[in-house]
């Protein structure tokens, strides 16, 4: 992939791809996120690292749309992109099929457990959204699943089926199939955890090279060393709240808050 495939990243001036404001969401009595406020700008890469349950996924879901928040906003900007203009939604109203869809529209998850249709090729799996979401030409399609296969390393797994191969290789596929898409905003949902240790490092090294290409990227991990070398923000999370953010310097060498010490010195200790 060439730098022009990434959502412009010398831009003459910083913009914001995504703000939310004020997001909250309970389950029943149980509530996992209070008042969550981010900005994305383009060419960032945010992550969030905190305890499990502290609503880290939640937030990636909501951005994305398939998880409807209690209440907030969540506002794209506009983009020269196939995502068109901007767009606003405020989820204290009712809220749309049309809006969720022009949601998922601007940004695409890579999922924990790579979620790839068991039944369809690598080529299928990639080139299913491009064409019956986003009604593109199947031949442009399939030229460009099979260039971003290429990038990858996964050219000769083209007409292979998920359970043929590895996992290190089927999250490989699944950021394929998200950057098939062209959003403005890539979200990654612990892309490393269910993979064996010795396939972490090609997956996070991929990721690495669409933060030096210029993606924005939201990235929940628990790699806090990958973190500090690929993140421009970290936004620690405990209990549904942000309790801390910064430069990922700052937050994992030096932060501020008790609670953020005491994560980053167990994950640390535990690595």
């Amino acid at each position: 992939m060439s730098p022009t495939d990434a959502p412009q990243q010398h831009q003459p001036r910083v913009t914001s791809v995504l703000r939310a404001r004020n997001l909250a969401k309970a389950f029943g009595s149980n509530v996992v996120l209070r008042d969550i406020d981010i900005d994305i700008k383009r060419g960032q890469v945010v992550a969030l690292i905190g305890p499990s349950g502290s609503g880290k996924t939640t937030v990636l879901r909501s951005l994305n749309g398939l998880e409807i928040p209690d209440g907030g906003t969540v506002t794209f900007a506009g983009s020269d992109a196939s995502a068109g203009s901007g767009l606003s939604i405020d989820f204290g109203a009712k809220v749309g099929k049309n809006e969720i869809a022009a949601l998922r529209d601007r940004s695409a998850m890579v999922f924990q457990h790579y979620n790839l249709f068991p039944h369809m090729t690598v080529l299928k799996n990639i080139i299913e959204g491009p064409v019956q979401v986003q009604k593109r030409p199947k031949t442009e399609a399939i030229a460009e699943a099979e260039r971003l296969l290429e990038r990858v390393g996964l050219a000769d797994k083209r007409d292979a089926y998920p359970f043929e191969l590895s996992g290190g290789q089927q999250q490989r596929v699944g950021i394929v199939r998200a950057l098939a898409l062209k959003p403005q905003l890539l979200l990654f949902d612990e892309p490393t955890s269910a993979l064996d240790p010795e396939l972490v490092g090609e997956v996070l090294g991929v990721i690495k090279e669409l933060a030096e290409e210029g993606w924005t990227m939201v990235i929940v991990t628990h790699e806090l060393a990958f973190a500090q070398h690929v993140a421009d923000e970290v936004i620690f999370m405990d209990g549904g709240v942000v309790v801390e953010r910064g430069p990922a310097a700052e937050v994992l060498r030096a932060p501020r808050q008790e609670r953020t010490k005491l994560f980053v010195k167990r994950l640390q200790h535990d690595v």
